[in-house]
């Protein structure tokens, strides 16, 4: 897979000392030691909302790191390519790949918590809530166990009561009941064209329906409870690497805690070195995104509580078989998060 060479006109916005000063934050701490190492690759899976892992470059070097990588990792892969060693980070979703992976005992460990949701769900006119959605045709993209969740949690039989449209690039198929609608037109196209009720939408797939005045949103996990009371994403890491290079994890957590709280601070700015980097095309979108999302809470929700509250409901309707406690234990290390919440006081 090709890995992007972000550092082009990345740079042109801002130096390194004016991204750095930005954010209020401790200079190195001596204490931690040296690097162990001076590499590090996040991912790069194309999500406007991972906007803090493509922001964080500037940072990483003032923390010492040399060889920064974003290799392109593709959708349902993202969780296989840390596990695998492709690359060391990554943001997973709480709700779907990350309890998933763990417990299938992927090498993998769940480190912080960095922003609540990002998807919307979209529907037809005269569909107004999930309950509404019982004999209708929806659309899969690459977050079907958020969409099972939504409709398991207003009583709906997600296997009987939905008819589930996909198309060959969904590549998540833990549901047993997906339907393979049409290979080759995806499901948000089959949504726009109003073949089939209600699309689950990320960032960029819901500014698309927007812009095509393709229905309304019925839900959004940013606003909407209980899903907005949780983080949607993790920060991922590879096992090996934050066991044998904890100071340099450590550091990689305070680059991108920085550009997290810059997302939230300087939007427009950050949305440009998105498009500048080659991250996504559309400045309008990325703007749009990050406007709407929360980057600067952070601080305040609870990533145990987060992975406790998904992996209970994925358990409710057979999608993992472990308990909250095992996910926790086997699959979580909170030391970095809690020492950098500590030294990053707002």
């Amino acid at each position: 897979m090709p890995i992007l060479q972000t550092r082009r006109s990345f740079l042109t916005t801002a130096s390194l000392a004016g991204a750095a000063s930005l954010v209020r934050a401790p200079p190195l701490q001596a204490a931690e030691g040296p690097l162990e190492t001076t590499t590090v690759q996040l991912a790069n899976d194309g999500g406007i909302c991972q906007a803090p892992l493509y922001a964080a470059e500037d940072l990483l070097r003032a923390e010492g790191f040399a060889d920064i990588r974003y290799p392109r990792i593709y959708d349902a892969g993202v969780v296989e390519a840390v596990a695998g060693g492709a690359v060391d980070f990554e943001l997973s979703l709480v709700f779907g790949s990350l309890p998933r992976a763990i417990e299938a005992g992927l090498p993998i460990v769940a480190l912080a918590g960095l922003h609540i949701g990002c998807f919307e769900l979209f529907a037809r006119e005269g569909i107004r809530n999930v309950a509404d959605l019982k004999g209708k045709s929806v659309g899969l993209s690459g977050v079907a166990a958020l969409l099972t969740l939504m409709a398991a949690s207003v009583g709906l039989d997600p296997a009987k009561d939905i008819r589930w449209v996909s198309d060959a690039s969904n590549r998540d198929r833990a549901l047993a009941y997906d339907v393979v609608a049409d290979p080759s037109t995806p499901p948000l196209e089959l949504f726009a064209a109003g073949k089939i009720d209600a699309f689950l939408a990320g960032p960029a797939q819901a500014q698309e329906l927007r812009a095509r005045h393709a229905g309304h949103v019925i839900l959004n996990i940013t606003t909407d409870r209980p899903w907005s009371q949780y983080f949607c994403c993790m920060l991922v890491g590879n096992r090996d690497y934050v066991r044998k290079y904890p100071v340099a994890t450590k550091r990689v957590l305070r680059a991108v805690f920085k550009a997290t709280d810059l997302c939230a601070s300087e939007p427009a700015r950050i949305a440009q070195r998105l498009v500048d980097g080659g991250f996504t095309p559309r400045y309008d979108y990325a703007l749009e995104t990050l406007r709407g999302i929360p980057y600067d809470k952070w601080r305040e929700y609870d990533p145990e509580d987060s992975i406790r509250f998904y992996a209970l409901r994925l358990r409710e309707v057979g999608l993992i078989k472990s308990s909250p406690q095992k996910i926790i234990a086997e699959g979580t290390d909170w030391r970095f998060f809690n020492e950098l919440k500590r030294e990053l006081k707002a």
